[in-house]
């Protein structure tokens, strides 16, 4: 049995996986191929910039296509039911600042994913990170004290969906 770590995704995460490995293997790899082809032409390879920064993005390309091999390998598809109405991977989650016990009506809403597909500029965080853990398992109305890079803060559960 395999000891490799399992990477939770959604399916839609899976499938942006599985388009990014289509990509590096059918288009990158041969782009990659042609600019070594042209980088050699060029003569003595010791000091060859070219050739040089052709091999290092070709290490680049192979290494994200072992990477990306090794996650749909080991990936775990997480269902939209799992959960119910608590705060679970593959959950949205809403909620509002709390300062001094009231709410700041500035709600946020975040996507709670595996690291493989985390994109916080998107609203997908991560189930690694301390804001998710501290969401997980709980409910709608739960108050939260949520740990950031900005300091601590509490939080009112709005919605989860």
């Amino acid at each position: 049995m395999s000891n490799e770590k399992q990477y939770p995704m959604t399916l839609a995460g899976k499938t942006k996986l599985e388009e990014e490995l289509e990509q590096l293997k059918t288009v990158k790899r041969k782009e990659v191929v042609e600019r070594i082809k042209v980088a050699r032409s060029f003569g003595d390879l010791s000091e060859n910039s070219e050739y040089d920064s052709a091999k290092e993005e070709q290490g680049f390309v192979e290494g994200r296509i072992s990477t990306i091999e090794s996650m749909l390998r080991n990936s775990l598809i997480i269902t939209e039911d799992e959960g119910g109405g608590t705060v679970t991977l593959g959950k949205t989650v809403t909620f509002d600042e709390l300062i001094n016990g009231k709410r700041a009506n500035f709600e946020e809403s975040y996507t709670i994913v595996g690291s493989a597909e985390a994109d916080p500029i998107e609203g997908l965080i991560s189930n690694d990170s301390p804001i998710a853990k501290a969401l997980m398992g709980h409910t709608v109305d739960d108050v939260v004290k949520l740990t950031t890079p900005g300091g601590d803060m509490e939080v009112v559960i709005l919605n989860i969906k």
